[in-house]
């Protein structure tokens, strides 16, 4: 199972929250430094970094947390033509990598599509 803990950040302290704010006055321009190289956000990850560094700003506390698509395991199955048990049993084994939300099942659509390639990748091989 894998599972991305969000990562929360304390509130800024005064100083630098009054330097972030006079800093993003009036700014929707968002470029990163990474290692002393510039990278210039295009516009959805960019209003996502300005809208954290804001909170920030004001004085919040911030929790990040990574989205990626979950199927249920109907429409795991369904996009890869399998039987929701033959799925159930894949994760159950662990062959193909299963998040709970509660007692649900979710799968990446990106790991479905994997376990697909890989299956294809397979039966094209000599001797399958």
């Amino acid at each position: 199972m894998t599972n991305d803990a969000p990562r929360v950040s304390p509130p800024l302290s005064p100083a630098q929250q009054a330097s972030l704010t006079r800093a993003l006055s009036g700014s929707d321009d968002v470029t990163v430094f990474v290692d002393g190289t510039a990278h210039r956000l295009e516009a959805g990850a960019g209003e996502a970094v300005l809208d954290l560094l804001l909170r920030l700003s004001r004085g919040d506390a911030v929790s990040v947390a990574s989205i990626s698509e979950l199927l249920t395991t109907s429409q795991a199955a369904d996009l890869a033509g399998i039987s929701n048990t033959f799925l159930r049993n894949l994760t159950d084994r662990g062959e193909l990598a299963v998040q709970y939300r509660g007692s649900h099942r979710r799968i990446r659509r990106e790991d479905i599509m994997a376990w697909l390639a890989a299956q294809k990748t397979r039966k094209e091989e000599p001797g399958s």
